[in-house]
C-alpha cells in the first residue's frame, strides 16, 4: 500500500480501488497461518476511500502484513503521531463516541471518534499523550449522550464479556491479544540521539570500513567486483541511527513468511536433460515447437 499516496483523510476513486486490490491480496496472504471470520473477502471489496485511508496510513507509520491481521481482529494500535487523530477525526462519516479507553486523556478536548464502514465495522479512535490509538470493533456501541441503549449496544456488551473471559478484543474478524494493555506500537517516537566519543566514533568507523572491504569481495566474483563499485563514504558511522524518510522501518513485508511456487516450463526441462547429455537436434525439437 506504500505506493498509494493519499492527501487528506480520503483517497480518490482510483487509489481507494488499488487499496481494495491490495488489501484483497494481504488478506489471502495473512490467511495462509491465520483465520478471519467469515465475510472478509467480500467486505474488502466494498472498502470505502475512509476505510482505505486509515490502513494506508497504518502501512505508512509501520505496519507490516502479519499485523495487518491483529489491525483486522481489533489489536489496539498506538502510533506516535497525533496529525492521524485529526485526519480520521474529520473523516467522512466520523462521529464522537464514548468508550473507556485512555481515560487519563481530556475527552472534552479529545473526544474518541467512531466511523463504520464494510471492513472496519467500527473504527474506533482517539488521542494518547503524544499520538493517536486506534481500534477496529465487532459491534459498533451506539449509546452516547442523549442517546438510549439498543440491540447494537446488547451486543457489545458480549464483546465485553468476552473479552474478559479470553483476555481478547473483539474485533470485525476475529479475537487478538493486542489488547490496551498490550498495545501493538506504530512509529514508536523513542530515538535518543547522542554523541559518541571520539575515540568509539572512531574504533565503530574503521569497524564498518573493513566489513565493507570484506563485503566489496564476497558479495560477487571478483571478475565482476570492479563493474559495480559501492558507494563510497568518507565514515560509514555517519548513516546510523538515521530513520528512514517515511518511517516504515523494514516495510510492509519485512516481517512476513515466504512462499515459493515453482513451475518447471518446457525450456527448462529441455536445457536439464540436454545438459544431462540427452542432446536433441534443438531445445525448440524437445519440446515440439519445430
Amino acid at each position: 500500500m506504500s505506493d498509494v499516496e493519499g492527501h487528506g483523510p480520503a483517497l480518490t476513486g482510483q487509489e481507494t480501488e488499488q487499496v481494495r486490490t491490495r488489501v484483497r491480496l494481504l488478506i489471502e496472504l495473512t490467511s495462509r497461518t491465520n483465520e478471519y471470520r467469515r465475510g472478509l473477502s467480500a467486505a474488502a471489496r466494498r472498502l470505502s476511500p475512509e476505510e482505505a485511508a486509515v490502513l494506508v496510513d497504518l502501512e505508512k507509520h509501520g505496519m507490516q502484513v502479519p499485523q495487518l491481521h491483529d489491525v483486522l481482529c481489533g489489536g489496539h494500535v498506538l502510533v506516535d503521531n497525533p496529525q492521524l487523530y485529526e485526519e480520521w477525526r474529520h473523516a467522512k462519516g466520523a462521529r464522537e463516541r464514548i468508550s473507556s479507553h485512555h481515560k487519563q486523556i481530556d475527552k472534552k478536548r479529545w473526544p474518541d471518534i467512531g466511523m463504520r464502514g464494510s471492513v472496519v465495522r467500527e473504527k474506533l479512535h482517539g488521542r494518547t499523550a503524544q499520538g493517536t490509538w486506534v481500534q477496529l470493533e465487532k459491534t459498533p456501541a451506539a449509546f452516547g449522550k442523549k442517546k438510549l441503549p439498543n440491540i447494537d449496544d446488547l451486543r457489545h456488551l458480549v464483546d465485553y464479556v468476552t473479552y474478559k473471559i479470553t483476555r481478547s478484543n473483539v474485533g470485525p474478524w476475529g479475537l487478538s491479544r493486542k489488547t490496551e494493555r498490550r498495545p501493538m506500537y506504530l512509529s514508536p517516537d523513542v530515538a535518543m540521539p547522542q554523541n559518541l566519543p571520539d575515540a568509539v566514533a572512531a574504533a565503530l568507523g574503521n569497524a564498518l570500513k573493513k566489513l565493507e572491504e570484506g563485503d566489496d569481495t564476497t558479495a560477487i566474483s571478483e571478475d565482476l567486483a570492479h563493474l559495480f563499485p559501492p558507494p563510497e563514504r568518507e565514515d560509514p558511522a555517519d548513516e546510523l541511527g538515521r530513520s528512514m524518510a517515511n518511517g516504515a522501518g523494514r516495510g510492509l513485508f519485512g516481517n512476513s513468511n515466504v512462499w515459493i511456487s515453482e513451475t518447471r516450463t518446457g525450456t527448462a526441462a529441455a536445457i536439464r536433460r540436454r545438459d544431462r547429455g540427452h542432446a536433441p537436434e534443438s531445445v525448440l525439437a524437445e519440446m515440439g515447437l519445430s
